[in-house]
C-alpha cells in the first residue's frame, strides 16, 4: 500500500476531524501531496494541496478558513484538519501524491491515490 488514508467518521455539524494519509516509505517526500473528496452522484474535486517542504498550500473555496493541509515529512504522513463541518463536506475523501513538488489542484496532475476514507457530517 502506497497511500493509506484514515481518520474519517460520522460528526455533528460544527464539529471536527482531522485526517492522516500515511506513505510508503520516504517514497512521496519530494511530491506535492493532495486531499480530494468525492460524494455520491458527484466528481471527484480538490480540497487542498501542499508542496513537498510543506511552505506553500492551496485551497478550494469552499473550505478556505475551515481546513488546514500539513505534512510531517519525518513521518510520512500528510494530515487535513476539518474544522466547522458542515453536512456538504460529506463524502469520501482521498489523499494523493501529485507529479512534481508544487500544488497541484486538478486530479490529472495527480499520479498516485488511496483508498479513501469516509466523511459523514450530519445536520
Amino acid at each position: 500500500v502506497q497511500l493509506q488514508a484514515s481518520g474519517g467518521g460520522l460528526v455533528q455539524a460544527g464539529g471536527s476531524l482531522r485526517l492522516s494519509c500515511g506513505t510508503s516509505g520516504r517514497m512521496f517526500i519530494n511530491n506535492a501531496m493532495g486531499w480530494f473528496r468525492q460524494a455520491p452522484g458527484k466528481e471527484r474535486e480538490f480540497v487542498a494541496g501542499i508542496s513537498w517542504s510543506g511552505s506553500s498550500k492551496g485551497y478550494a473555496d469552499s473550505v478556505k478558513g475551515r481546513f488546514t493541509i500539513s505534512r510531517d515529512n519525518a513521518k510520512n504522513t500528510v494530515y487535513l484538519q476539518m474544522n466547522s463541518l458542515q453536512p456538504e463536506d460529506t463524502a469520501k475523501y482521498y489523499c494523493a501524491a501529485a507529479r512534481g513538488s508544487l500544488v497541484r489542484t486538478t486530479t490529472p496532475d495527480y499520479t498516485h491515490w488511496g483508498k479513501g476514507t469516509l466523511v459523514t457530517v450530519s445536520s
